[in-house]
Formats: C-alpha cells, structure tokens, sequence
C-alpha cells in the first residue's frame, strides 16, 4: 500500500516494474515519423496531382516534358499533341529564317566593307557572318582577302620590331582560303589568292604550285594566273616548266602588253639556263 508522502513527494523513487517503459515508448514514437512523414508526401501528392510530383522530385523528366507544352503542361491528347508540334515548329522555322537573314546581311556588310577598303570592319563582319554560315566558302575566301590585305599594311608603329600582327593576318589569310578550298575544291578563287600569298607574300613558292596548277586546270585561259605559277616553276628550279608557260601565253593571250611581259620574262629565263647569247 502506497503511502500518501509518497504520492505527493516529487523526489519519491520509482518503483522496480516502472523503470525502462517511458525510453521504450520514445523509440517507438521516433520510428514512427519519418513513416508518417512519407505518407503524408504521398498523400499531398496525390490530392495535389503533377504539380505537387514535380516539386517533390526536381530536374525530373517530367520537368523537361512540361516545359514543351505552351500552356506548362504537356497536353493529354494526340490532337492537342499535334497542335503544340505544329505551334512550336512554326516558331522554329521562323528563327531560323530570321537566323539566316541575319547571316546574309553580315555578309553583304562585310562586302561593302572591302568595297570600300575597310578591310578591319570587314573582318569583324566576316566573323560574324562565319558564325551562321560557318561551311561558306566564299566568306572564309574573302576572310583570307581581307586579312592578307591588313597582313600587308600592319606597321610597327610602335617600334618594337615585331612583326607579330602582320604573322596573324598572314596566318590568317592561309587559313581563310584553304577552308574555303576544303570546302568546296572546284572553288577557284581561293585557289588564286592561296597561290600569289605563297608566292609574293610568305615566299613559299613550291607551296603554291599544286593551288596554281589546279586554278589553271579550271581556268585554262586565265593569263595571270599563268604568270604567277610560272614565277613559282623558274625560283623553284623549275625553268624548264616556267619556259613552257611563257610559250603558252604567247600562244593563247590577245593582249599585246601581257605578250611583251611574257617574251621579257622567257628571255630572263633563258638565259638564267643558257647564259646570255
């Protein structure tokens, strides 16, 4: 029989069969939340819908399928399926048409440009017109125009005796016109420039012999070029072909001044070989 200080004495001790039961009953309540917290998600789910699925599971696919319908949901029916394709497809088309028109009006500024021998500003719209057509043959051919034009002007005014940015317009140059030859190969007039920058410019003239000899085999009347791969043949010890042209234009052209320039030039070559008679 309990006696009454010990009801109502707080410091009283606990009884034998009492101890262990209230650590028992705070275990089991603590499994028990992370339970009822889940249903409860499942639950606001459910009641909720797609809405309450997709801000519990973030960067979901389902994210990615809602943001193709124009409403922020993919519609439910092959009809309203059918509508988005068409809505959506209508606004590609469109930007890919404003997208080149951009591209064409890059290039016919850059044009304009050089038409007006303001070769920087034709570069910088050259790149920029490159950014939508990047597989153009003729703006990676006038790339290399317009940098060989800037590689022969660029001056040390600086006095430093560098020639660094003169190299990167040169560099340049090449690389414009040989992109635009991968490009498209029956392209000649990349074949041209490629051949007189290797000839006058970068004294590499072995270099442009194959460049000229391909311009030639689809211009074959083309005098100039003719001169150009001629000079490349006689300083690469090749007279015997430089000969060879000369007569050829002697032959072909109706131009009276380009004959007197070839008789000159057949004369200097012979007698490089033969000595003065």
């Amino acid at each position: 029989m309990t006696s009454r200080n010990e009801k109502t004495n707080p410091m009283a001790p606990i009884k034998s069969e009492a101890k262990g039961k209230p650590e028992t009953r705070n275990k089991s309540e603590t499994k028990k939340k992370p339970v009822l917290i889940i249903i409860l998600l499942v639950l606001i789910a459910a009641a909720l819908g797609f809405g309450a699925w997709r801000w519990l599971r973030p960067n979901s696919l389902a994210d990615r399928i809602v943001e193709l319908g124009p409403g922020g949901a993919p519609p439910e029916t092959i009809e309203g399926l059918r509508r988005a394709i068409d809505s959506y497809e209508a606004r590609l088309e469109e930007r890919v048409k404003m997208s080149a028109q951009a591209g064409i009006y890059w290039k016919i500024l850059a044009v304009r440009y050089m038409d007006r021998k303001m070769f920087t500003e034709a570069l910088e719209a050259l790149e920029s017109a490159i950014s939508y057509f990047p597989e153009d043959a003729t703006l990676h051919y006038l790339t290399g125009v317009s940098a060989g034009v800037l590689a022969k002007s660029a001056l040390d005014f600086s006095g430093t005796g560098s020639s660094r940015e003169r190299d990167r317009y040169y560099a340049l140059a090449e690389a414009g016109y040989k992109r635009g030859i991968e490009l498209d190969p029956t392209y000649a007039r990349p074949l041209y420039g490629l051949g007189v920058l290797y000839v006058f410019e970068l004294s590499r003239p072995a270099e442009a012999i194959p460049y000229l000899e391909r311009f030639l085999a689809l211009r074959t009347k083309d005098t100039d070029a003719m001169f150009v791969l001629a000079r490349a043949y006689y300083v690469s010890d090749r007279a015997e072909d430089a000969l060879s042209l000369y007569d050829r234009i002697l032959m072909g052209s109706v131009d009276a001044e380009k004959k007197a320039e070839a008789e000159r030039n057949k004369k200097i070559v012979l007698e490089a070989l033969y000595g003065t008679p």
